[in-house]
């Protein structure tokens, strides 16, 4: 399998990475990783399973030949875009090269978050939700095979930890550790039917009715 990890260099990327190159589940998976400068994870260089590009995700021909033979793209980087030029630039390329597409974005955009914690997260994320809700509206409505994360507040905590809601369904928990976004990753590279064409939430089931993150 070939996974391409776009803003490669981000903290759950690298856990990702991380797991790829060590966990035998994960052995004939081959990375590409695209970041704005790729001299950042030098330290994989010499790695054969890996390859590194320089990605602007907002060039649609660095992500274009980026993706060229992939089988999973994970964008690890919320679109914030006013024009959303990423995510227009990631399901133009899957399109073409019929790539699965991970997405990671933010909680609330379905207005699916319950009570003053749901109150208190829509204040904080207001200037980004109209972005973040067309970017997931862009790719619903791809035709590709497409997961969507809705993403807790992270915090580093080690642990996996989670309860996994749908998009018509009560968000679940207020925080979520990183590694546990990662594994969620890391089903669907093992599963790509894990999750398809779904919009999916996921938190800490022990922040459950908390009325603010837990870092």
């Amino acid at each position: 399998m070939k996974l391409l990890i776009l803003a490669a260099n981000g903290q759950i990327a690298r856990i990702v990475e991380q797991r790829v190159l060590t966990e035998d589940a994960f052995k004939d998976v081959q990375l590409t990783l695209g970041l704005r400068n790729s001299q950042r994870l030098a330290q994989l260089a010499d790695n054969p399973r890996v390859r590194l590009v320089d990605v602007d995700l907002t060039s649609a021909k660095d992500v274009a030949d980026a993706m060229v033979g992939q089988d999973i793209v994970f964008v690890a980087v919320v679109d914030h875009g006013s024009d959303n030029a990423m995510t227009k630039n990631v399901v133009s390329a899957a399109r073409t090269n019929g790539t699965r597409v991970i997405a990671t974005n933010i909680l609330g955009i379905y207005n699916e978050v319950p009570g003053e914690f749901g109150r208190w997260n829509l204040e904080m994320v207001k200037s980004g939700l109209q972005a973040a809700v067309a970017a997931d509206e862009l790719l619903a409505n791809s035709g590709l095979d497409f997961t969507t994360l809705r993403l807790p507040w992270l915090n580093d905590r080690d642990d996996v930890k989670y309860t996994i809601t749908s998009r018509d369904e009560p968000f679940v928990g207020v925080s979520g550790s990183r590694q546990s976004v990662a594994d969620v990753v890391l089903r669907i590279v093992a599963d790509p039917t894990f999750a398809i064409n779904d919009s999916i939430g996921l938190a800490d089931p022990d922040t459950e009715d908390l009325a603010r993150p837990v870092y």
